[in-house]
C-alpha cells in the first residue's frame, strides 16, 4: 500500500474540522423544521435553492461566523456555482469515492462515525449531501487552480510525472481494485422487523460467492438485492467506511457485510493488483497539489474574479 504524502492528502477535511470541532459537539437534537423550497439564484444555468441558502447559514452559524449570515451564505454559494462551473467544463471534479473518503476523516476527526455525523449535520439544519458538495468544491477548485497557473494550462499527465520524478524518484505504486457492490436492500419502513434476516441472507450470498462474473446471476434468486460494478478503484480513492474492509480482503473474496442507511451490504473484490504507472502518480500529484501552497490564494481569487465577469447571475427577488 501506498505511505507517506499520498495518504495525507486530501486535507480538507482537517481544514474544516480546524473551523466546526467545537461546533460540532454542541449541535441541538431538535431537527431543523421543512422550509419552503424555491429558486433563489440562478448562476451560469444551475440554480441555487431558498433551501440551499438556509442550509449554508446553518453551516456558517457551525463556523461561528458573524454578521449578515443570509448575504454570506449566498455569496458563498454563487462563488461555488462559478468554480464548480469551470471545474465541470474542465473535467476536474473530485469523485464521489474521494469526497467521501474525506467526510469520513472529518467524522472520524470528531470521533463519530460517517451515520452518526450525518445526523448530526441533519439535526444541525445543515445535510450531509450539502456539506459533501461544499468539500467537493474545496477538493476540485485548486485543481484547476494548479492547471491554470502551471506553465499556463492544464498539466498533462506526462508533464506531471515528470514533476513527480524530478521531486522524488520513482513513480509511486498503489494498489488497483476492481471492485463490485452487493445491497440487500432494506425499507426504513421495514428495518426493524427484516433486517436480522437480511444479515443472515447477505452472509448465506458471500459463503456462495464464486467470482464476480456470477453475482448477479446468482442474485436473480433473491428479493431486493442490487448489484453495481463499481468498476477500477485506486487505493486511495476507497471510500473511508470501506477502505479498511476492502484493503485486508483477498482477490476473489468479499468484506464482510455492513449495515448501512441502504440495508446489508458487502463488496467483491474482482480483482487487485500493484501498479506503478502515470495514472497512479498523476492521482498522487494532483491530490498533493490539493493542498494551498504559496501563491495558490492569489491565483484563486485572480481566476475566480475572470470567471465571475463572464458568469451569467440571476437573483430571483
Amino acid at each position: 500500500m501506498m505511505s507517506g504524502p499520498a495518504t495525507k492528502h486530501i486535507a480538507v477535511a482537517a481544514k474544516i474540522a480546524a473551523m466546526m470541532m467545537l461546533a460540532i459537539v454542541t449541535i441541538s437534537t431538535h431537527v431543523a423544521p421543512a422550509m419552503a423550497n424555491r429558486v433563489a439564484i440562478v448562476v451560469n444555468g444551475s440554480a441555487i435553492t431558498s433551501g440551499d441558502v438556509n442550509r449554508r447559514v446553518k453551516l456558517l452559524q457551525l463556523q461561528r461566523e458573524r454578521g449578515n449570515l443570509k448575504k454570506k451564505a449566498q455569496e458563498q454559494l454563487i462563488e461555488e456555482a462559478i468554480k464548480m462551473s469551470e471545474v465541470r467544463r474542465l473535467r476536474a471534479s473530485a469523485s464521489d469515492a474521494q469526497v467521501n473518503q474525506s467526510f469520513a476523516r472529518f467524522a472520524s476527526a470528531n470521533k463519530l462515525s460517517t451515520k452518526q455525523m450525518s445526523q448530526m449535520l441533519s439535526q444541525a439544519g445543515v445535510g450531509a449531501n450539502h456539506f459533501k458538495e461544499f468539500i467537493r468544491v474545496q477538493m476540485s477548485w485548486p485543481r484547476v487552480v494548479n492547471a491554470r497557473f502551471s506553465s499556463g494550462g492544464r498539466m498533462s499527465t506526462e508533464d506531471l510525472v515528470s514533476k513527480m520524478l524530478e521531486r522524488g524518484g520513482e513513480k509511486p505504486t498503489t494498489t488497483e481494485y476492481i471492485l463490485q457492490q452487493v445491497i440487500f436492500v432494506v425499507p426504513q419502513s421495514k428495518r426493524k422487523a427484516i433486517l436480522g434476516k437480511r444479515k443472515r441472507e447477505a452472509e448465506a450470498m458471500r459463503g456462495r460467492f464464486v467470482d464476480c462474473n456470477s453475482t448477479r446471476q446468482f442474485a436473480k434468486g433473491l428479493k431486493d438485492v442490487s448489484v453495481r460494478d463499481l468498476g477500477r478503484i485506486m487505493q486511495p480513492a476507497l471510500p473511508g467506511e470501506w477502505k479498511a474492509l476492502v484493503e485486508k480482503t483477498q482477490e476473489g473474496k468479499t468484506t464482510k457485510t455492513r449495515v448501512t442507511d441502504r440495508g446489508v451490504e458487502f463488496i467483491a473484490v474482482c480483482t487487485s493488483r500493484q501498479v506503478s504507472d502515470d495514472l497512479a502518480a498523476e492521482m498522487v500529484f494532483r491530490s498533493e497539489q490539493a493542498s494551498e501552497d504559496p501563491g495558490q490564494n492569489q491565483n484563486s481569487q485572480k481566476y475566480l474574479k475572470e470567471l465571475r465577469e463572464r458568469a451569467r447571475i440571476q437573483y430571483n427577488n
